[in-house]
């Protein structure tokens, strides 16, 4: 079991209808969004417990908790094979985000944010060298955690050769190479590849990749955040299929 915090991952988790053992919220604090979190657990026969601020604080080890913490089951992870055949399915355009060695929690809940509002159908991740889904990704993630599909793969460069098997295409998002994303096309079926905070993407890799797109950078400053990044990379995607 694990434990989410935060007004926003509790409601999103109540709405995906995620397993929910019991919620704890701090005493005198029903209004607004904990008063909806106090009444959906009602609703949904969840144990509720009103506790002190104090005992949260405690809990969460000093991360923000906002008055309200839920005990849910560990999440799981998706097939990035269902999630394909899904999208064909429906007729979409996939668009799947593969992150290369993205370790800070914080920067993959960031990260799944972003995926969620653009429409991303799976994300996927190494089981090495890279953070997993935990509450603090949660956190970051402001709920979004519970609506996109996340797969964890063992080995990522021959991930990227099976997606190419099943048509669509690899670009890979490099600082120094490649062709600037704006005289790209981005609007086929397509994997993106964005890799982790300190070393960028592996070298196998890279190699993998169809082609190269790079975010123009006319600063000091030659890097971008992953986050911020992949936000910039996936609404370029966006803004190219229509803005749908």
């Amino acid at each position: 079991m694990d434990c989410i915090f935060g007004r926003n991952p509790v409601i999103e988790a109540l709405k995906a209808g995620r397993t929910i053992n019991k919620i704890w919220v701090a005493r005198g604090s029903l209004s607004g969004a904990l008063g909806e979190i106090a009444g959906m657990a009602r609703e949904y026969n969840i144990p509720l417990q009103f506790v002190e601020r104090q005992w949260l604080d405690h809990m969460a080890g000093g991360s923000v908790h906002q008055g309200v913490a839920a005990q849910v089951a560990a999440w799981e992870y998706a097939d990035w094979e269902e999630e394909l055949e899904k999208a064909w399915r429906k007729g979409a355009v996939p668009l799947f985000l593969l992150l290369d060695g993205v370790e800070d929690p914080q920067n993959l809940g960031a990260v799944l944010r972003t995926a969620d509002a653009v429409g991303v159908h799976c994300v996927i991740i190494p089981k090495n060298r890279a953070a997993s889904l935990t509450s603090g990704v949660a956190r970051a993630s402001a709920g979004a955690i519970e609506h996109v599909p996340v797969c964890r793969v063992t080995n990522l460069a021959r991930t990227i050769d099976a997606i190419k098997g099943k048509g669509c295409w690899v670009a890979g998002a490099d600082l120094s190479w490649g062709q600037s994303l704006y005289e790209t096309d981005l609007t086929g079926p397509l994997a993106l590849v964005v890799g982790g905070e300190n070393r960028g993407l592996g070298r196998l890799v890279k190699e993998k990749c169809d082609k190269l797109v790079r975010i123009p950078m006319n600063g000091r400053i030659n890097s971008l955040n992953v986050s911020a990044a992949a936000a910039v990379l996936l609404y370029e995607i966006v803004r190219q299929r229509g803005g749908r």
